[in-house]
């Protein structure tokens, strides 16, 4: 919004006002969560096989979502007026569910310097935006009223500097400063790192976290603070449960000598083998806000390509973590409805080939490859009824076909399948056909099967030595 030329831009400068006038900190009142009823998407969560759940303690925009005791620039003081996370906590709690929260909160002063930034076109070429002039004595009379806005945009450490005469040249120097991604302090402010700190151990001693999601890349939050935050929560988990490793840390593409301390995440990626140690991939089935148009356009990931998403993943040693964007008002709208219910619908058949469950001996077989790595899952084909993923319980192994072949067959090609005694179609009473075959085994399915998804095929005792 603090870009011209994007089209996040021109929306703020039709529906809003200029940025220079209008900013960010006049938009939080438009967060009223009226609509929210936590119960009823938990039940829907879970019934599409969330295990745990995980809510956003701050992003990017610095403002934490839970009673901050260091940060006035919270939702229990402005937009709902409610602790979020700490509700999120205790419907979680008494679930049996493990709780998680994300903190992003790293990168807000980076984030934020376009705010500092000023139009290089048009008839207020020059003005400085919001960020620039507003003190605390701007709040008079609203909801901010007697909070400084520059805790929030966290101050100008590298401003878009004067003289910019066009989007490109403004837009490139952007690119080449403020919007690089970095995991460092803002230069000459270590009170941002120490503030970060406080907020980030405020909230793991409020709510006890099963695990913490640092949205960081190639090493922890903020250099020593990161550790130092992370160092509390192990510290902390030991004296809540007795014993180690019962809580957890993520973080993302780490170093070896690094990666051991923490799970590692792929956002929005796959691995291409199975990994040695857990780890996650996380996605969204839209943009990681939520964004009206994806719902006109109806551009969600539907509901096929989030299960073969986890069944891929699972097959290789991960969990799966996916975000459903919520709406200001805290519902939902129909599209991810009808997506949380189609993946239910198939939990409710399929989930024990998921849920403690480990790696086979092999991930897979079939004829697309996921190349691995994060940020990689716009490149992906989709999978095919040809792909099959494994996934193990001590002996018995699960084969999962990623769509219903055409000829109603479906070849095991990469396992041994001289111990096949028994094939078993979850959902089907009764057991299926199937031939030994030089290089593999064919499984006959049902005339009438019309299931799309996934089908998840149980064979007992095949792995024993």
């Amino acid at each position: 919004m603090y870009l011209q030329g994007d089209w996040k831009y021109r929306h703020h400068l039709k529906h809003y006002g200029h940025p220079s006038r209008t900013g960010y900190v006049d938009l939080l009142d438009g967060w009223t969560a009226e609509r929210w009823e936590p119960e009823k998407l938990l039940d829907l969560y879970q019934r599409a096989g969330a295990k745990y759940f995980m809510a956003l303690a701050v992003h990017h925009d610095n403002f934490d979502t839970f009673a901050s005791t260091h940060h006035p620039w919270n939702a229990t003081r402005i937009g709902p007026k409610r602790d979020v996370v700490g509700t999120w906590e205790r419907l979680v709690r008494e679930r049996g569910m493990k709780f998680a929260i994300s903190n992003h909160g790293s990168h807000a002063w980076h984030w934020f310097q376009p705010a500092y930034g000023y139009d290089p076109e048009g008839p207020l070429k020059g003005a400085r935006y919001d960020a620039w002039r507003l003190t605390k004595s701007d709040g008079r009379g609203k909801s901010w009223e007697g909070l400084d806005p520059q805790a929030l945009y966290t101050g100008r450490s590298m401003p878009l500097p004067p003289g910019m005469t066009s989007i490109k040249q403004a837009n490139d120097w952007h690119e080449a400063h403020d919007r690089v991604w970095t995991e460092a302090s803002p230069p000459h402010n270590p009170y941002f790192a120490e503030l970060w700190k406080a907020r980030a151990i405020d909230a793991i001693d409020r709510y006890r976290p099963d695990l913490l999601y640092f949205d960081d890349t190639g090493d922890l939050p903020l250099g020593q603070a990161g550790l130092d935050v992370t160092a509390h929560l192990y510290n902390r988990g030991i004296e809540w449960h007795g014993v180690p490793n019962q809580v957890a840390a993520t973080a993302k593409e780490l170093p070896p000598e690094k990666a051991a301390a923490v799970i590692d995440d792929v956002e929005r990626g796959n691995l291409s083998e199975i990994a040695k140690e857990p780890w996650q991939s996380d996605t969204c089935i839209g943009d990681w806000f939520y964004d009206e148009g994806v719902y006109m356009r109806h551009e969600y990931k539907t509901a096929t390509t989030v299960i073969h998403r986890l069944c891929d993943t699972v097959s290789k040693n991960g969990n799966l973590m996916l975000s459903i964007p919520i709406r200001p008002d805290g519902m939902l709208d129909a599209d991810e409805h009808a997506i949380l219910d189609q993946i239910g619908d198939w939990m409710q058949i399929n989930s024990e080939a998921i849920f403690g469950s480990r790696p086979a001996p092999i991930f897979g077989e079939g004829p697309t490859k996921v190349p691995g790595g994060m940020m990689d899952e716009h490149s992906n084909e989709p999978f095919t009824a040809a792909d099959i993923r494994y996934t193990r319980k001590d002996d018995d192994l699960y084969a999962i076909a990623l769509g219903l072949p055409a000829d109603r067959k479906v070849r095991l090609n990469a396992i041994d399948t001289s111990a096949v005694q028994f094939v078993r179609l979850l959902g089907e009473a009764a057991p299926l056909p199937f031939r030994r075959e030089a290089g593999g085994l064919t499984i006959e399915l049902p005339d009438n099967l019309s299931r799309s998804h996934a089908l998840v095929f149980h064979l007992p005792s095949v792995l024993r030595n």
